[in-house]
């Protein structure tokens, strides 16, 4: 077998959803116990990292903003992926990954939101602004509770799969408006510090504490993201055997009244 069959063998095996619930029985203990070690380790450099000059203390929200904010846009870029997944590949586990991932980038981006406000009031003297970046951040947030309702909006899982997917790609237009509004529109969010190309402009002294918080956060999200799609695997599992149930009962109901 060529070595480009390997890896499409490979994703094909883990689109069995038996072979997945194994996986993911392994996967997630062991995702919770790096995301314990691993945060534990953020947060003691974030609490002894130094103070920002001009800030002081208030810095310290940075390391549990910036990596919510990161990762609200990253479940959803997963979800554009899953989207292609489920309308392009027809892989199995495409739209389990998609429904899985709204909640949880619901919950990342709400956060994002609150302690974005929690820093700014200080900084900016307000709560909140109508600037590009908040409201773009806002709408990722309704599009999210957009997508959650979408995915159970219909009793058939194909048509709700496949409206999701649409929806999702659609709104995927918004992730690059977020990332680049600092520098397309007047905001009073600074440009980008960490992820340019003419590298960091961070000091090291509080650039490797917001990198660990940020490892932290990715491995809490992907242990909440894997023990979510092995709820709705076996979810679906059970919603089948209820269907499969109730038609012998009403087949026995049938043949008992003739």
């Amino acid at each position: 077998m060529s070595e480009t069959g390997v890896p499409a063998r490979n994703l094909a095996l883990l689109g069995n959803p038996t072979r997945f619930l194994a996986l993911a029985g392994t996967l997630v203990p062991l995702l919770a116990g790096a995301t314990v070690i691993v945060g534990v380790v953020g947060l003691f450099l974030a609490f002894t990292a130094p103070e920002d000059y001009q800030q002081g203390i208030t810095v310290r929200i940075m390391y549990i903003h910036v990596p919510f904010a990161w990762l609200s846009m990253f479940c959803y870029t997963l979800m554009a992926v899953s989207a292609l997944g489920t309308l392009v590949w027809r892989h199995p586990l495409a739209d389990v990954a998609l429904k899985a991932a709204a909640p949880i980038g619901a919950v990342f981006t709400a956060l994002a939101l609150v302690t974005g406000s929690v820093w700014g009031k200080p900084m900016w003297g307000t709560w909140w602004v109508w600037d590009a970046r908040l409201t773009s951040v806002f709408v990722l947030f309704l599009m999210y509770l957009g997508l959650i309702a979408l995915t159970r909006a219909f009793d058939d899982p194909s048509r709700s799969a496949r409206a999701a997917a649409v929806m999702t790609l659609v709104g995927f237009i918004n992730i690059p408006i977020i990332k680049f509004s600092v520098e397309w529109w007047n905001t009073l969010h600074q440009p980008a510090s960490v992820l340019r190309m003419g590298g960091p402009t961070i000091d090291p002294s509080m650039l490797w504490p917001l990198l660990v918080m940020a490892a932290a956060m990715t491995l809490l999200f992907l242990t909440l993201h894997v023990a979510a799609m092995r709820t709705e695997v076996l979810r679906r599992r059970v919603s089948v055997l209820q269907r499969m149930a109730a038609r012998q009962a009403e087949h026995a109901a049938g043949r008992a009244a003739r």
